[in-house]
C-alpha cells in the first residue's frame, strides 16, 4: 500500500499471523489475533477477545495508543456505505457509557461490508 493510498483513506487487510508477534506485548495470555486491517499507520486488530484500535502518533509513529474495546462493551454499530460520488464509507461504534461513537472512514478499496461482518461476528456472539 502506497502513501497516497493511505492519505486517501484506503485500508488493507493484513495477515493476522504476522501481527500476532508484533502485538504480543499487549495481548493477554492465550489471546489470538484473528483479523487485522491497516489504515496508513493505524490498525484495527480483531482478537478472539476484543477490538484493539492502534493509533500511531507523531511524525515517526514511535508514540502509540492502544485503545482496547471488549466486544461486550460495544452496544451497537453502523455502517454508512460510499455512494457513487462519495469516496468514503464510515464505520461507527458505540461503547457502553460513552454517548459519542468512535468513527473511522474507509475508502472503497476495502469492503466496509467485510469489516462490518467481522465486527458483527464478534459482537453478536
Amino acid at each position: 500500500m502506497g502513501l497516497l493510498d493511505g492519505l486517501l483513506g484506503n485500508a488493507s487487510k493484513i495477515d493476522a499471523a504476522t501481527v500476532q508477534q508484533e502485538f504480543s506485548r499487549i495481548l493477554a495470555p492465550g489471546e489470538r489475533v484473528e483479523h487485522v486491517y491497516q489504515l496508513i499507520r493505524d490498525y484495527f486488530v480483531f482478537t478472539d477477545k476484543r477490538l484493539v484500535l492502534v493509533d500511531k502518533q507523531g511524525l515517526t509513529g514511535s508514540k502509540v495508543e492502544y485503545h482496547s474495546i471488549p466486544y461486550r462493551s460495544i452496544t451497537h454499530f453502523s455502517v454508512e456505505t460510499a455512494g457513487h460520488f462519495d469516496l468514503e464509507a464510515e464505520l461507527k461504534i458505540w461503547i457502553s457509557g460513552v454517548p459519542a461513537p468512535i468513527q473511522k472512514q474507509f475508502n472503497k478499496r476495502l469492503s466496509i461490508y467485510e469489516v462490518q461482518a467481522v465486527l458483527a461476528s464478534y459482537v453478536l456472539r
